[in-house]
């Protein structure tokens, strides 16, 4: 495993020796621009593992993207070997359809502090959500970013993230009404504490989220990457093409359903991802919004 191999994946060119924001940034648009969030292995009949070998291997060799797990612990490995002061905290997802955040703590982020102010960093969440800059820890200040405006509040020592997106223009109209689309305009993200978690905390969560049929991302093939302009996602057979700002307030969203044979096709022309095993795609309805 080596810091010039990850960055031939990425792309970034930049400077490895100034441990400042600016540099952070840059090398954490370079990932969310070249790595997918997705869990595609699940339907595939591949099994998902947090050794952090495996987890290089996957992403930067097989040049695959991964979930939280797996996008943070590298992304946090790589920020590590160069110097960043970082942390690995535990999240717990808001589910928009129970209206409540999970019970156990699923998603894993990266803490890093830069001369005295700390920042969360989150390579791992996808879609609309999928936070474009580092986000300062500070509680109740707006954080505006091209996807949309951010915010963290701070209570009882628990820190929430929320989401505040603009209208959405949708030309297919069959998609008007999707389940996919997010209809509120703020939306809650996740909740976490600043206690420093490790990877072995997620190992039970790992193997859950891959394996009970009460689970996101067994009830759906996930397959998102942030562009220069937005994101693309493929949910089962539905590819989403967002643009950001499309109009003054206002961001494109536009649908089309694939059939079977377009599906890796897509995968590879869209995401550059090309699996080693048959895709099963699967989208059961709800759960999840973009």
């Amino acid at each position: 495993m080596n810091l010039e191999e990850y960055f031939a994946r990425t792309g970034y060119k930049g400077s490895l020796e100034k441990q400042d924001l600016e540099t952070l940034t840059d090398i954490f648009q370079h990932h969310i621009r070249a790595v997918p969030f997705e869990n595609l292995s699940i339907h595939c009949g591949e099994k998902i593992t947090l050794e952090l070998e495996h987890v290089y291997n996957k992403i930067v060799r097989r040049k695959r993207g991964g979930w939280c797990m797996e996008n943070n612990q590298l992304l946090g490995w790589v920020l590590k070997r160069l110097g960043y002061d970082t942390s690995f905290l535990g999240a717990h997802v808001f589910n928009p359809h129970q209206n409540a955040y999970a019970t156990i703590m699923t998603h894993l982020l990266v803490k890093v502090v830069i001369d005295g102010k700390a920042y969360i960093v989150d390579g791992g969440f996808g879609v609309s959500y999928q936070m474009w800059q580092p986000m300062e820890l500070v509680s109740g200040e707006d954080q505006p970013q091209a996807p949309g405006v951010f915010r963290f509040t701070e209570k009882n020592a628990i820190w929430y993230l929320e989401k505040m997106r603009r209208k959405q223009y949708i030309p297919n109209q069959n998609f008007s009404n999707s389940d996919l689309l997010e209809k509120k305009e703020c939306r809650k993200v996740y909740m976490f504490s600043l206690e420093p978690r490790t990877v072995e905390d997620f190992c039970f969560q790992c193997t859950y989220l891959q394996t009970s049929p009460d689970s996101l991302f067994t009830k759906k093939s996930i397959c998102t990457l942030q562009t220069t302009h937005g994101f693309r996602a493929l949910i089962g057979w539905t590819l989403t093409e967002t643009t950001y700002n499309y109009k003054e307030n206002m961001d494109l969203v536009e649908f089309v359903t694939l059939e079977d044979e377009e599906v890796e096709k897509t995968l590879k022309e869209k995401f550059n991802i090309t699996l080693d095993r048959k895709l099963v795609p699967i989208n059961v309805k709800g759960f999840y919004t973009i």
